[in-house]
């Protein structure tokens, strides 16, 4: 019976071996033979079969298996010889139980003894035995070329589950209309990739490893796209929905200097695509959106209106545009905004504000939908929302959380410059941690891994053609060092530069810092001093310029006095408070001249969540018509801490320092 057994084991592997490729799953040496064994329930006969060259071949042999519409297939599937059911059955259930770890090639071409003669007993006995196709014999390397298709199979796996289908179909659409530099050249490789993408998402999740060991075989060139230079801009878009963004980013690695790009992004298909979703959920009218004026506003949503007269108009126009240094003030009060607010707002006819350089960055625009019945896009009971200038609605914070930034921490410094994208240069983010012994965090030793204080870099920008923006954050105060944490910033090649902004946000509070001229070497930020019973101390490091430097900006001259027309809370404060407060100075005469951000995801119901790409997209394209008349100003978030010179008149005339 066992040559019945052994030559249907044999005709299974031939009908295998007809197939371009076979794979191997590591058995238990010790335990398929066990099994094998364990079918004979008479120990004499156990004691027949317990053969050395039998035991051999299932130890080496026994899992050798064939991939057939995604399913393994052994050697060991539809036989049925008697006294051997239990045996064959134990083996096709083990092997069927185990993952395929390796494709299958063998150095020798016979496997397994065939028959040999016992002198002793004067008896032929007869093993399992097969014979490989030369396609199976590999003499050399064998290790190698293993490890050659694991690797293959594996980054092919990890690209068919990280990159959609939607990724891939936008990159070939901007191939095919010409918007992307070299594209052509991927074409046929991102073909290929789609199909078996497609095909991959209809097998069942248990069967997708042993599709992709047969697919990684079959398109050897899809292999490694993950790792190409046309699989950096499909992982970079898979991560961010910033379409723009990505594309400079890959243009950036693989295009000449001097390259234009000759026909814009938003293709055909995501147009038509998203405006379908659009639709469905019944809000083409909710993204067509323009600039607020003072008529959109109801009289209970505004805090401050200016009530000035002929008369103080007459000083205005002769006091305005005169350069003021707020040092010069010797008697300045010191007020919270929310004792602003209550206290001081109730009497003030006239409010003006001493617009610095560093507030540039809170310039803002009011926002809301060209139809006034239109349907609510946010998570607020109004349709209002607001744009800071740059497009961001936290400045540096957000900045940073869009580059993958962790702004969740204890700690948190951060960096960002070249915000008119007109130098490309390298600035460094560098941390000393407390003593002589403390970790220096910086992008050559602590990128992405952790101190033991839980500090880390984690957002590294080199040369960005944009704004650019690095982090470094500790998320575990019970693990951080007591003493003084140092932070500054190098310019790492020296290339000439507009300044740099910084931001310290600790336990909560955050602290803004601006250099404003370009530097070579080092310019240190500011100190941290931690303890655990007095918490965060932080400290400046920046030697205060004496002089007046004024610009200009969205018609504002800083360095002057600016007179306030409307103060009111952020849209999601006017009824129920959600998330973040801002505090909103509408200015006279302050008029954008930027393509103001009609919406933000963040701002956006929670059921349009699934959706939030098609939003992404639609919020980086939608533009708002320009008008002069229009709500902007200074706005102030409540996470970021701030301050800003008030020249208040009322009864009388008061000096006021509104610390945010």
């Amino acid at each position: 019976m066992f040559n019945e057994l052994k030559q249907k084991v044999r005709e299974n592997f031939d009908k295998m071996a007809k197939d371009p490729h076979l794979f191997y799953v590591t058995v238990d040496r010790d335990k398929v033979w066990e099994l094998y064994l364990s079918g004979f329930e008479d120990s004499e006969e156990r004691q027949h079969h317990n053969c050395n060259a039998c035991k051999s071949f299932l130890r080496q042999y026994a899992g050798i298996v064939a991939i057939r519409d995604n399913k393994v297939v052994s050697m060991w599937d539809d036989i049925e010889v008697p006294g051997f059911e239990k045996s064959v059955q134990s083996i096709r259930r083990y092997i069927h139980s185990l993952p395929i770890t390796d494709i299958f090639y063998n150095e020798f071409r016979k496997c397994g003894t065939d028959k040999n003669f016992d002198m002793v007993r004067q008896v032929e006995w007869t093993h399992f035995y097969i014979e490989l196709p030369d396609k199976f014999v590999v003499k050399r390397d064998i290790d190698a070329k293993r490890g050659e298709k694991r690797t293959n199979k594996e980054t092919l796996k990890r690209a068919l589950d990280e990159i959609s289908v939607e990724t891939v179909e936008t990159v070939l659409d901007l191939i095919r209309q010409n918007s992307l530099y070299r594209g052509k050249e991927h074409e046929d490789v991102l073909a290929t990739f789609l199909e078996t993408k497609l095909q991959y998402a209809t097998v069942p999740v248990e069967l997708r490893d042993n599709y992709c060991w047969v697919a990684s075989m079959t398109h050897r060139h899809i292999t490694s796209i993950r790792n190409s230079v046309i699989g950096t801009l499909l992982v970079d878009l898979e991560e961010t929905s910033d379409l723009d963004g990505a594309v400079t980013r890959y243009e950036r690695k693989v295009a000449p200097a001097n390259y234009k790009r000759p026909t814009a992004l938003a293709t055909p298909r995501m147009i038509e695509e998203a405006k379908k979703k659009l639709e469905e959920l019944d809000l083409m009218d909710s993204l067509e959106r323009r600039l607020a004026t003072e008529r959109d506003l109801n009289v209970e949503d505004i805090l401050f209106t200016d009530k000035s007269s002929s008369v103080t108009d007459v000083f205005k126009e002769m006091s305005k545009g005169t350069l003021v240094n707020p040092k010069s003030f010797s008697k300045v009060e010191e007020v919270g905004i929310e004792d602003f607010i209550a206290k001081i707002l109730p009497t003030a006819k006239v409010v003006e504000l001493l617009v610095e350089n560093p507030h540039l960055a809170n310039l803002v625009s009011l926002v809301t939908s060209k139809e006034k019945d239109a349907k609510g896009l946010f998570k607020w009971g109004n349709n209002f929302s607001w744009s800071y200038t740059g497009g961001i609605t936290d400045s540096i914070k957000e900045r940073v959380k869009a580059a993958g930034g962790d702004v969740s921490g204890v700690l948190r410094f951060s960096i960002q410059w070249n915000e008119d994208g007109s130098s490309i240069v390298d600035l460094d983010a560098h941390a000393m941690e407390p003593g002589k012994s403390g970790e220096h965090i910086y992008f050559a030793d602590y990128k992405g891994k952790k101190t033991p204080s839980s500090g880390m870099l984690d957002v590294d920008m080199i040369r960005p053609s944009s704004v650019g923006v690095e982090n470094i954050t500790w998320s575990d105060k019970s693990k951080m060092k007591e003493g003084v944490y140092k932070f500054w910033i190098n310019n790492y090649d020296g290339r000439r530069h507009n300044g740099v902004k910084a931001q310290i946000e600790a336990d909560g509070v955050v602290y803004d810092f601006a250099y404003n001229k370009h530097f070579t070497g080092d310019v240190a930020i500011a100190t941290v001093e931690y303890s655990k019973a007095k918490g965060f101390v932080v400290k400046s490091e920046l030697e205060v310029n004496s002089s007046i430097s004024s610009k200009e900006k969205w018609n504002i001259k800083t360095c002057t006095f600016v007179r306030v027309k409307k103060i009111m809370l952020s849209p999601n404060h006017w009824e129920k408070p959600v998330g973040n407060k801002h505090y909103m100075f509408f200015l006279e005469d302050c008029i954008s001249d930027e393509d103001a951000r009609p919406f933000f995801n963040e701002f956006l119901k929670d059921e349009f969540t699934e959706h939030r790409k098609v939003f992404e997209i639609l919020g980086s394209k939608l533009r708002i018509e320009h008008t002069k008349d229009q709500l902007s100003g200074l706005g102030f978030s409540e996470t970021q801490r701030n301050s800003i010179l008030c020249r208040v008149t009322g009864s009388f005339q008061r000096m006021i320092r509104i610390n945010f």
